[in-house]
């Protein structure tokens, strides 16, 4: 009887190990099924967050691209024969509540609407009563000495080293050069090596740093300088200021006086815009001719700027604009974005 025990015991051995291997392979299994889903899971994910993100940045732009219309509407409805800061141009737009234009599901302004709170506001600013600074350089590549002094000028008001003045005139030089194909201009330069050294054409104020410009002196310098391009987006080397809308020390650099005698004309200015450039003289008591250089009442370049802020976040979109007659021509645009950045006067 102990033989038939024997034989059953030596059956049952096999079967058990059978069973775990199948158990083992279940698992393995079930593993690959849980990772794949989790892989397609996480890919679903992603693809919607991309989505959105897309979907949001589309939205910023469109509605960002609103303060343009209401610059362009703005500035075309503007008649009068010179520019100063007392006209509508210059009134910002206030913050506004827009997050019932974005929200998805309602179609109210109630209160108690879901979705994240969005704002927008507005700014004009007149360029021209900023330095240019692509004014320092004529169209014969060679720096201009009255403009060279006007910025050396600018400088010391803003308690900055001259030396500044001479290291953006010479760099905007060099990348003024570097981009044309002309023989005598590249000559200028000192060949293609000259060239391959040059540093590029900034296109905005932020990018002085790209000519050795330190960057705390670029934020010093933001909000009196300015690149001035054409329709084209070629540099312009238009060197005039407007007599009524320069903060002081523009002023006192452009007409080469101190900043007493900038704030007197400031002071004026606010109960009676200039009308004319002959004006200066009621309150300098100097020739016009001779301290009027490079000043004008009216602007034709402007800077328009839309800002969106989305809870924490915002989104800024800066437009450079010529206005001529009633067409409001779009030169140049950049857009920021950032956490809590704030508000204020940028420089194309």
């Amino acid at each position: 009887m102990d033989r038939p025990s024997t034989r059953i015991h030596r059956r049952s051995a096999p079967r058990g190990a059978q069973r775990g291997a199948a158990l083992l392979a279940a698992m393995v299994i079930v593993t690959i099924v849980v990772t794949i889903a989790s892989s397609m899971v996480w890919q679903q994910w992603r693809a919607v967050q991309v989505e959105s993100a897309e979907r949001g940045v589309a939205q910023s732009q469109w509605i960002l691209r609103g303060a343009l219309d209401w610059g362009r509407l703005i500035l075309r409805a503007d008649n009068s024969t010179v520019d100063h800061l007392g006209e509508p141009w210059a009134v910002p737009l206030a913050e506004a509540r827009i997050s019932s234009f974005l929200a998805s599901d309602q179609g109210n302004n109630s209160a108690d609407e879901e979705g994240p709170e969005a704002f927008l506001s507005g700014q004009i600013y007149d360029v021209q009563a900023r330095v240019n600074l692509w004014a320092l350089i004529d169209n014969q590549g060679d720096i201009n000495l009255i403009q060279l002094a006007v910025l050396q000028r600018l400088c010391e008001y803003l308690s900055l080293p001259t030396s500044v003045a001479d290291l953006i005139a010479q760099s905007l030089r060099r990348a003024w050069l570097a981009r044309s194909d002309d023989p005598v201009m590249l000559a200028k330069l000192g060949g293609n090596s000259g060239r391959q050294q040059a540093p590029v054409m900034p296109q905005t104020v932020d990018q002085l740093v790209w000519l050795g410009v330190d960057a705390g002196v670029v934020e010093r310098l933001r909000p009196y300088v300015a690149l001035l391009v054409d329709d084209h987006g070629d540099p312009l080397p238009e060197g005039v200021v407007n007599l009524n809308t320069s903060p002081r020390e523009v002023l006192a650099a452009a007409l080469e006086i101190d900043l007493g005698r900038a704030d007197r004309l400031v002071q004026y200015r606010q109960r009676n815009p200039f009308k004319d450039v002959n004006e200066i003289s009621n309150v300098l008591g100097t020739a016009a001719g001779q301290t009027a250089n490079g000043v004008a009442v009216t602007s034709n370049y402007f800077e328009i700027t839309g800002r969106l802020r989305l809870e924490d976040s915002v989104m800024q979109k800066r437009y450079l604009v010529r206005r001529l007659n009633k067409t409001i021509l779009v030169l140049f645009e950049t857009t920021a974005a950032g956490k809590d950045m704030p508000a204020g006067q940028g420089g194309p």
